[in-house]
């Protein structure tokens, strides 16, 4: 399995190898045999050239017939000073009709000699390659043996030719390959590229089957798109809703503010009227910045482990003083190893909006619990109050921003401390929710575990 992971993250490449191999060997394969063809064709003599060497063996057959031995010898010192090269004229024993001794290339000539039909190897270099013809009305007689013309040699474009076949039979495959490749590609780069500029304009924009359904890099970017555009959907839903509730929170002080300065309060009731609904005001504009700051990602490296208890000893603290409640009424019955992974400072505000919110609701002489156990790799933590809880149809709803349940509490917050606890915990993956207890709101929190400090 560890094998076949790799290979199943990037089926894109896969693919691609599937399709480049075989189109690497198949160009090579029919360049190969295109070469070869067109190689074997640039050696084989011209129709021209066969027919003024054919004319040269009937013109030595003709001198052998009418002359003999001197008329050869003859028409040979005439051709030696036509052409360039060995010639000579032999019978079928490959013995010299012009009654002179053949040379030592002569010799080697007869050895080596090809027909008219035969290929002219370019290994020869500059030394032409011989040419055996047999006389045109009587092969028996004997042949014409010489060395090719310079003039008459095939394939001089030959070198020339092969070095732009070489260049453009990849560059050919490659270019048509490399159309294909584009084409496949684009088809799913621009109805990626069509639902990103959509989503300009219309954040439901989302990209949809078949694309979306790839088991490929494709697919994983097409539902990566989707995840980020749902993200950013819900987190501009929250601002814009948050901009609303928060102007409307904003209405109340403001209204009271408007009254208070139309009315004939005296200047001292007047400021004290003022300063408390400013206090308000900037407490609703805090808590609400605050709880837009927990859309944000906490980064791994701004972790650390932290001890549940030292963390709750610091809270109850600040919450003693703040309430006047005694210590012993936030009891904790976690063990000292019990340790989390988290941040200091988003933790510590998460205890304090909780605490803070179960004091509200407690009775004089109630208590708030913490408990919890560890689950495999999380701490599930338990915040228990002695208050009258809440509707278990309002269990969900209380983590929403700005929700209260009655017309009581409206001066004691504004509905944000179980929002901002609630996104602050989901950015440290955790999570959490609340439960009826007997008596009282149990608020559950799950956070991943790290081994004590």
């Amino acid at each position: 399995m560890s094998f076949i992971s790799p290979l199943y993250r990037h089926r894109l490449l896969w693919r691609l190898v599937v399709v480049l191999i075989p189109t690497a060997v198949i160009t090579m394969m029919a360049g190969s045999w295109l070469l070869g063809e067109l190689r074997s064709d640039a050696q084989r003599l011209s129709e021209p050239a066969k027919a003024e060497l054919t004319a040269y063996a009937r013109d030595a057959q003709r001198a052998w017939r009418e002359g003999g031995e001197t008329g050869v010898a003859a028409w040979l010192a005439y051709m030696r000073e036509r052409e360039v090269g060995d010639i000579a004229v032999v019978d079928s024993r490959d013995q010299s009709l012009s009654g002179i001794p053949l040379t030592t290339s002569e010799r080697g000539g007869l050895r080596f000699q090809r027909s008219l039909r035969s290929g002219m190897s370019f290994r020869y270099g500059k030394r032409m390659p011989y040419v055996g013809i047999p006389f045109p009305d009587n092969a028996e007689d004997g042949r014409l043996l010489i060395q090719l013309p310079p003039r008459l040699r095939p394939g001089g474009y030959w070198p020339y030719l092969e070095t732009v076949l070489l260049i453009l039979i990849p560059g050919l495959s490659s270019f048509a390959l490399g159309l294909l490749l584009f084409w496949r590609v684009r088809v799913p780069l621009r109805a990626l590229q069509k639902q990103v500029l959509a989503f300009k304009d219309d954040t439901r924009a989302r990209v949809d089957p078949p694309l979306s359904d790839r088991r490929d890099e494709f697919g994983d970017l097409a539902r990566s798109f989707n995840r980020m555009a749902d993200q950013v959907s819900a987190m501009l839903a929250t601002q814009r809703q948050l901009l609303n509730d928060m102007s409307h929170e904003l209405r109340t002080p403001l209204s009271r503010l408007s009254v208070a300065l139309e009315s004939r309060m005296d200047e001292t009731a007047l400021r004290d009227r003022v300063s408390a609904e400013l206090v308000r005001m900037q407490a609703l504009v805090d808590d609400t910045l605050a709880l837009g700051w927990q859309d944000t990602a906490v980064e791994k490296d701004q972790l650390q482990p932290l001890s549940v208890v030292a963390l709750w000893d610091l809270v109850i603290d600040n919450a003693c003083f703040e309430s006047g409640w005694e210590k012993w009424r936030f009891p904790c019955l976690l063990a000292n190893e019990a340790t989390i992974k988290g941040h200091l400072n988003i933790l510590a505000q998460v205890f304090e909006n909780l605490v803070r919110n179960a004091i509200r609701h407690s009775p004089a002489d109630g208590q708030i619990v913490l408990d919890g156990v560890c689950e495999g790799g999380n701490w599930h933590l338990t915040l228990t109050d002695q208050g009258p809880g809440v509707p278990v149809s309002s269990l969900e709803s209380i983590f929403d921003p700005f929700v209260r349940l009655d017309a009581a509490r409206k001066e004691s917050g504004f509905g944000l401390g179980l929002s901002i606890a609630l996104r602050a915990v989901r950015r440290l993956e955790g999570d959490m929710w609340a439960e009826n207890a007997t008596p009282g709101l149990k608020i559950h929190i799950r956070l991943p575990a790290s081994p004590p400090v």
